[in-house]
């Protein structure tokens, strides 16, 4: 009678712990995700190809302006950089009345530094586009949010609140 008793407490004592393993729960699931998201955006910032998309511009001494549209954006390569966002602010030379394109500027970056912190990825590129110096100072979140402010000779700093996504995905018009 113990040798039956023992045998069913063995089997239960094997079959019990698998038949009640837990798969991950929410949380668990939800810091993967976090973890997959930000090796991939450590990925495209390290490989210098990614795609910032401006979502609100800040110009200094004015009311943040909404962009709503896709339209928008700076291509980020490691031998090139391609700029089409609008520009709202004070433009001190080089710049015709009823001409303005914003800041739509094309050329190879002269300086293209990327810095990791403890919570953020600091990106800063000095690019050469027509008449003028763009300085760019990109911060990014591990989420993808990203904050960038261009400086140039030409016209008063501006600020741009966005996101980051992979060039694949977006496409600058």
């Amino acid at each position: 009678m113990k040798s039956k008793y023992y045998i069913v407490v063995l089997l239960l004592s094997v079959v019990m712990p698998t038949g009640f393993s837990k798969d991950k729960t929410r949380g668990e699931q939800k810091d993967d995700k976090k973890l997959e998201k930000r090796g991939q955006l450590e990925m495209m910032i390290n490989s210098r190809d990614f795609v910032f998309i401006p979502r609100i511009a800040l110009p200094s001494g004015m009311k943040p302006v909404n962009l709503a549209t896709d339209q928008y954006g700076i291509k980020f390569q490691p031998y090139f950089i391609d700029s089409y966002i609008p520009f709202f602010g004070r433009a001190y030379s080089a710049v015709g009345y009823g001409n303005d394109t914003g800041l739509s500027f094309k050329g190879k970056p002269e300086k293209f530094e990327i810095e990791k912190n403890r919570k953020t990825f600091q990106v800063n590129v000095i690019v050469k586009g027509g008449s003028d110096i763009f300085r760019l100072f990109l911060s990014i979140g591990f989420e993808g949010n990203a904050s960038l402010s261009i400086s140039s000779d030409n016209r008063s700093t501006i600020s741009y609140q966005g996101e980051i996504s992979a060039p694949e995905k977006t496409e600058i018009k």
